[in-house]
């Protein structure tokens, strides 16, 4: 049995029956801790969905952690600078009207969160990489044009892999 403190426990009252339901697990609820009980990896997926609501993600995009090829990722933005004026960095994260989070979240195919001074990623693990990259790139003060160009690269990368002939195709 695991315990995790919650400080948004009504998000995880709110949907516990089908967090329950989807990871095969039993959550009890007690003040701001909740604990898990089921099979050792189940727990841990639970867990990591638990952790996630946690963060302010959305129920569907903690759920996509039982997935295989899904993971969280969190940086604390403290450990990455050494600058004082983390209202700043947020909203450098966030941009105007949210504009660069979702932009990152297009481009790397992550579902990005941002709570207190840490940013919660959720995505399969090679797109995570570049999603991280982007963030911290922005944290150190790179311009937003930059990250941008650097994620469609990596897109366009990613792109040409899937494109490869293979040998499959006939020969005319």
């Amino acid at each position: 049995m695991e315990k995790i403190y919650c400080e948004s426990i009504n998000k995880i009252k709110q949907n516990k029956s089908k967090i329950e339901k989807a990871l095969n697990v039993k959550i009890f609820i007690s003040g701001k801790n909740v604990s898990v009980d089921g099979d050792s990896l189940d727990e841990y997926v639970a867990s990591q969905v638990v952790e996630a609501l946690d963060l302010g993600f959305t129920t569907d995009e903690a759920l996509l952690l039982a997935e295989e090829n899904f993971i969280l990722e969190k940086i604390n933005i403290k450990d990455l600078t050494k600058r004082h004026d983390l209202p700043r960095i947020r909203a450098r994260i966030i941009g105007t009207k949210g504009k660069t989070k979702e932009i990152i979240e297009n481009l790397s195919n992550c579902a990005i969160c941002l709570k207190d001074n840490c940013v919660g990623t959720i995505g399969k693990t090679d797109d995570i990489k570049k999603a991280i990259k982007a963030i911290t790139s922005i944290i150190h003060g790179s311009k937003q044009a930059r990250v941008y160009a650097y994620l469609e690269r990596e897109r366009a990368k990613e792109k040409i892999k899937l494109s490869e002939d293979l040998g499959l195709k006939t020969k005319r």
